[in-house]
């Protein structure tokens, strides 16, 4: 560690520095490399000089601006894995239920299902390891392992009076970035992304050509925090034609570059309406910013996040990284989505962007004088901060009570229904096969509810007759789609989800299927 730490500064500042020849840049590294050797040699006990190197690294970082980070080693293995879309492991979907890992459900055709492992099976031992008391965090790392190795558990099943044993050949198991594609209504695709990973255009074109080419698309993008640059600039390329500008970008070391649009293929030609909202962010900001210049679809839901910054991921030695702001991103039009912010001040800009979405206010951050015009027809967009949607919907807190809040807050949701799917899934199972039946069929009634207000109770929150009467339609709403996931999958949650959405889901489908004959979208919040 003590000859690494000088050569990985080096490596770091000799790019920044070389150029320029800059004296203090070399002064100030050579500072750093003096108090880590006498701290190293010097202090009175023994230190380990890695923590302390990682918090110097994030105290540094913790000076610029609010998106350059530092990756731990550990930290990395999940990251790389959420952008590859796949990790190594048996394939099951997990939680720990009181000190007990429930197996919620198995991935289908996963190495788990294929050896028999069923939902609701209690895992007691992976390997030679007591699984019970395992915290959540930790089971992945006894799960996971290198493709094709073997993994040893032992389940408690319902029925069966001894454990039960499974061998189990670790293979590579899927992570998705497309959580659902459906047809709500006639000629009207769905697709639901959740994040943009290595595969994330691949798993869209698949859904797409599943849904068969629908006329109308309806993009929700809601939630999508970004992810991998490349993958946006494709979807955008999906809607536009070729050559269209979708995104520029310009820093002090990067020389400005910008992306057109390159179709590989196929692509959508039909109405389009983007769903996003004040979590949509970076590459969802990328691909919305890119269909509202060129006039290509309609935006639709409540001002994005506002990150136009872009950061360079560079790896270090030890398996760690850093993510490095290197330069600003713009749309087509040349707004700048980069919401403002003070170097130094992480903290206060994310409580201002929650402040901005507090309460029953809905943030329109976009700068009122930073006016842009669209590339075809020259109507005017905002820059100053996010994408502006063409119609805005309002948050929906109608429904929200502190007595929900608390209830989502600690868990009750989750392990309730995990819970009451154990006694009563195979029930459940017989009398709804489908999806379909499930959402026309299934009511959630007052005995179960009486119950789930007891399992709150349990956890130390009261129950409040004036606040449940507020949350009931929310939360009963939740509780069917949170079983319809775990009966069917993740596109089962949002079907019973969309269902009752008389928001943004709701106004995008209505401008789709009111599209004028000269293929304009009938708007009446612009």
């Amino acid at each position: 560690m003590r000859r690494i730490f000088p050569t990985l500064l080096l490596s770091l500042a000799l790019p920044l520095s070389a150029g320029a020849q800059d004296m203090k840049t070399l002064q100030q590294l050579q500072k750093l490399a003096h108090v880590y050797r006498y701290l190293d040699k010097m202090y009175v006990d023994e230190v380990d000089m890695q923590p302390i190197v990682e918090g110097a690294i994030i105290g540094m970082l913790d000076k610029l601006d609010p998106h350059s980070a530092y990756i731990s080693a550990e930290d990395m293995k999940g990251v790389e894995e959420s952008f590859d879309g796949e990790f190594s492991g048996i394939g099951v979907e997990f939680n720990v239920l009181r000190d007990t890992v429930v197996v919620v459900n198995t991935i289908a055709g996963g190495p788990a299902e294929s050896v028999g492992v069923l939902p609701n099976d209690r895992i007691v031992k992976i390997d030679t390891v007591d699984a019970v008391g395992m915290r959540q965090a930790d089971v992945p790392k006894h799960l996971r392992g290198k493709r094709g190795s073997k993994v040893n558990i032992e389940v408690v099943r319902h029925g069966e009076r001894e454990e039960l044993h499974f061998t189990i050949t670790r293979d590579k198991i899927p992570i998705n970035t497309v959580d659902a594609a459906y047809m709500p209504e006639k000629g009207i695709g769905y697709i639901k992304v959740n994040r943009f990973g290595r595969t994330t255009m691949e798993e869209f074109r698949e859904a797409y050509n599943r849904l068969k080419s629908p006329q109308s698309l309806l993009l929700d993008l809601r939630g999508n925090g970004g992810g991998l640059m490349d993958q946006a600039i494709e979807m955008a390329s999906f809607f536009l034609p070729k050559g269209s500008d979708i995104v520029s970008m310009e820093g002090r070391a990067v020389q400005k570059a910008t992306f057109n649009s390159q179709p590989s293929g196929g692509g959508h030609r039909g109405k389009l309406v983007v769903l996003i909202d004040e979590s949509s962010a970076s590459a969802s900001e990328i691909v919305s910013g890119a269909i509202q210049d060129w006039d290509r679809g309609v935006i639709v839901g409540r001002t994005s996040f506002g990150k136009g910054l872009v950061q360079r991921q560079i790896p270090l030695t030890d398996g760690s990284a850093v993510r490095i702001t290197i330069a600003r991103y713009a749309t087509p039009s040349g707004r700048i989505i980069q919401r403002p912010y003070e170097n130094g001040k992480r903290e206060e800009y994310y409580l201002s962007h929650l402040k901005d979405y507090a309460g029953e206010q809905d943030s329109l951050r976009a700068d009122s004088t930073a006016t842009y015009c669209t590339l075809r027809t020259g109507r005017t967009v905002y820059g100053g901060g996010g994408i502006r949607p063409d119609v805005i919907i309002p948050a929906d807190t109608a429904g929200y009570s502190p007595y929900y809040g608390q209830m989502v807050r600690k868990g009750i949701f989750s392990d309730f229904v995990i819970d009451y799917m154990d006694k009563h899934r195979a029930e459940l199972e017989a009398a709804y096969p489908t999806v379909y039946e499930f959402i026309g069929g299934y009511t959630v009634g007052e005995p179960l509810l009486k119950t789930f207000v007891t399992a709150g109770e349990k956890k130390g929150i009261a129950y409040n007759e004036k606040e449940f009467t507020t949350s009931r339609e929310w939360i009963t709403r939740q509780l069917k789609a949170l079983m319809a996931q775990k009966l069917y999958n993740v596109e089962a949650y949002y079907r019973v989800i969309n269902t009752s959405d008389k928001g943004a889901f709701r106004r995008g489908v209505e401008i789709l299927q009111h599209w004028d004959e000269q293929g304009k979208p009938l708007l009446e919040n612009k």
